[in-house]
C-alpha cells in the first residue's frame, strides 16, 4: 500500500509516566497544553510555575530559583503600563498592586519548591533559541515594552549545553529516581522569520542531542513533538488559523502519541477510564432538575467510586462532592 506521509520513528528510550508519579512541565505553550492534558487526566503534574517560558536560559534560571526557594521582593519587579511585572514571569502574575504580584509569584514558587526534589519526571520544552537581553540579563517576558529596550540574539549550542549539563547533573545526582524528557515545541515562531525559526529549532535540537550524549539516554529522553508536526502531520489541516500553532486534531494526535510512548499499557488503560469520567463530568444537561439527570449523577458517582477504589491514587473528591451537591438540589 502506498504511504502518503513520512512516519516518525520514536526514540528507543522513553520515560514511563505512571499515576502517583510527581511530574513538572516547564517551557513553551506546548508544555502548557500537554500539561493541561495530564492534569485533566488526574496526573500529579505541576505546569509552568513561572507561566510560559520560551528560551532555554529562562527555563534553567526558573529551575535554579525553584531549587533555591527564591523569595521575590519589590526590587525584583518593575512598574510599566499600569502594572507591576517580573521579567521572569508571564503576565498572568502581573497586577496593579505590587503586593499582589509578589504574593502570586511567591506562593507559586513555594509550591513548586516543596515538590521539586521528589519529582519522578521533569519535562522541559524549548520554544526558541532567540533571547532578549536587558542590562546583560536574559528576560523571559518583555511585557510589551519597546524592542529598543532589549538586545536580541540567538543562543549558541554550547551555551545551552554548558548551562544544562551542570544543572541537570546536580539534579540527577541528588534525585536518583528522576528522569528528564526534552521536547522542542512544534509551534513555529513566524515573527522571527521562517529561516530564523529553522535556525533556532536546529540550535535547540543540537543542544538536546549533545545533552543526551553527555548525561546518558537512560535518564535523559527526547520526545519528538517537533518532528511529528514537521514530517508526519505536515499538512496545513493540522494547523490552527494562525498557521503556526497545532490544531485541535493535531493536539489530540500528539496526546495519543505521547501516551503511547511515555506510558505503560496499564497506565494508558487508566487514562481512558479517567477520560471517560471527565467526559461525563463535562456533560451539561438541558434540564438539571429532571429525574433522568439525577439518575445520570448517581451513575457518575458510582463510576467515580469504582474507579477510585480500583486506583486509590486518583483524586476525584471535589468532583464527587459537586455531583452530590447537584443531587441534593
Amino acid at each position: 500500500m502506498m504511504k502518503l506521509f513520512t512516519q516518525v520513528d520514536m526514540p528507543a528510550s522513553s520515560p514511563t509516566l505512571a499515576y502517583g508519579d510527581k511530574a513538572m512541565m516547564l517551557g513553551s505553550c506546548f508544555a502548557d497544553r500537554l500539561g493541561s492534558r495530564l492534569m485533566n487526566a488526574k496526573f500529579r503534574c505541576d505546569v509552568n510555575p513561572y507561566g510560559t517560558l520560551y528560551n532555554p536560559l529562562s527555563i534553567s534560571r526558573a529551575l535554579r530559583e525553584i531549587l533555591a526557594g527564591k523569595v521575590y521582593s519589590a526590587q525584583d519587579l518593575f512598574f510599566y503600563n499600569g502594572c507591576w511585572h517580573s521579567a521572569m514571569h508571564h503576565g498572568d502574575f502581573s497586577s496593579p498592586q505590587q503586593a499582589e504580584t509578589l504574593r502570586l509569584i511567591n506562593e507559586r514558587i513555594s509550591w513548586a519548591s516543596q515538590n521539586i526534589r521528589s519529582l519522578k519526571h521533569l519535562f522541559i520544552t524549548f520554544g526558541t533559541a532567540w533571547v532578549y537581553e536587558a542590562e546583560g540579563c536574559v528576560v523571559s517576558n518583555c511585557h510589551k515594552r519597546q524592542e529598543s529596550d532589549f538586545e536580541r540574539r540567538r543562543l549558541e549550542v554550547e551555551e545551552i549545553v554548558d548551562d544544562y549539563d551542570k544543572l541537570l547533573n546536580a539534579m540527577l545526582e541528588e534525585n536518583t529516581d528522576m528522569e528528564v524528557t526534552f521536547t522542542v515545541s512544534p509551534i513555529r515562531h513566524v515573527r522571527d522569520g521562517l529561516h530564523e525559526n529553522q535556525l533556532s529549532k536546529a540550535t535547540l535540537l543540537l543542544a538536546i542531542d549533545k545533552l543526551q550524549k553527555l548525561l546518558g539516554t537512560e535518564r535523559v529522553h527526547y520526545f519528538p513533538a517537533y518532528e511529528l508536526m514537521m514530517d508526519e502531520w505536515r499538512d496545513y489541516r493540522y494547523y490552527a488559523a494562525d498557521m503556526a500553532h497545532p490544531s485541535e486534531v493535531a493536539e489530540q494526535l500528539m496526546w495519543e502519541r505521547f501516551t503511547e510512548h511515555c506510558m505503560s499499557r496499564e497506565t494508558q488503560g487508566q487514562v481512558k477510564d479517567v477520560e471517560g469520567i471527565v467526559r461525563m463530568l463535562n456533560h451539561r444537561p438541558l434540564h438539571a432538575d429532571a429525574e433522568t439527570y439525577k439518575e445520570f449523577l448517581k451513575q457518575l458517582i458510582k463510576k467515580i467510586d469504582q474507579l477510585t477504589e480500583k486506583y486509590p491514587q486518583l483524586d476525584f473528591k471535589e468532583e464527587r462532592k459537586e455531583c452530590l451537591t447537584k443531587l441534593e438540589k
